[in-house]
């Protein structure tokens, strides 16, 4: 199979740990098994086999927060075993999360990997309805993550709280916002394997977004650390314009899917 079929147009797109790759590639004739993915952080390596994949497209992800720069190669193999020759070497760089780069101004937790420091963590979430009837509602400064800020966030699939939607509120205080930039930082362990659903951010009640949360490994409901979760991170800018003097209410809303497992939530001033 050598030299065909080969690998086309072989592109990369970054993310905060995380680079998702896509190609053009003929998938008969002779019929291809799978397409295999190798990567290096050195650009004359042959690389390591990091995914398989039987579509034109593969996110190699769990990269952490530091940006980070690969070269990748992608490799046809056909029914039979046989390897087509390796794609062109595309090259790309993660991004930095605002947690590395910036300065914390509010935050809820350690961006650690791990929920065991959040409210009923790491498995108790059949409490949630009974100590959180209407969400949780936290202030910076006087609240307390181990008792104010659960682990984890249900959506109206978990029938375990109530088939409803949930709105998560993050408060904090601002002494100026004059040419203020900041950053919502949402790390999560995990999230529900096939339907994670949506997350719906505003701030001082102006809608900011609506993002597509990644799907998981499911694991991050019952164990708050360890290689069988699928950890993901959302970092959103806030409109200069939402934000006020004195108190600042962020709302993290899920109105739709299941539940998402917090690791820590922040605010934070780019550097």
């Amino acid at each position: 199979m050598s030299g065909g079929p080969g690998i086309r147009r072989l592109a990369v797109t970054p993310g905060i740990g995380w680079i998702d790759l896509t190609w053009e590639a003929n998938s008969f004739h002779p019929l291809v098994d799978h397409f295999a993915v190798y990567a290096s952080e050195t650009p004359f390596s042959q690389g390591e086999l990091v995914g398989k994949t039987v579509y034109t497209r593969f996110r190699h992800d769990n990269l952490g927060p530091r940006g980070r720069t690969w070269y990748y190669r992608v490799v046809t193999v056909d029914a039979a075993g046989n390897r087509s020759r390796p794609s062109p070497v595309s090259r790309a760089s993660s991004l930095t999360s605002v947690t590395v780069s910036g300065r914390p101004v509010a935050v809820i937790g350690d961006y650690d990997r791990k929920s065991l420091e959040l409210a009923l963590a790491p498995n108790g979430y059949q409490q949630y309805s009974t100590r959180f009837p209407t969400g949780p509602d936290y202030a910076f400064g006087s609240s307390s993550p181990g008792t104010d800020w659960p682990y984890l966030h249900p959506g109206p699939a978990d029938k375990w709280a109530g088939s409803k939607a949930h709105t998560f509120r993050f408060r904090f205080p601002l002494p100026s916002v004059r040419e203020l930039v900041l950053v919502l930082a949402v790390w999560l362990i995990d999230t529900h394997a096939t339907n994670p659903g949506r997350l719906t951010v505003s701030c001082n009640g102006a809608p900011v977004t609506d993002v597509a949360l990644d799907k998981g490994a499911t694991k991050g409901s019952t164990i708050g650390e360890g290689p069988l979760l699928r950890p993901s991170i959302v970092e959103v800018p806030l409109p200069w314009n939402a934000l006020r003097v004195g108190e600042n209410v962020i709302a993290l809303g899920k109105a739709s899917g299941s539940w998402h497992a917090y690791d820590a939530v922040g605010v934070f001033e780019p550097g």
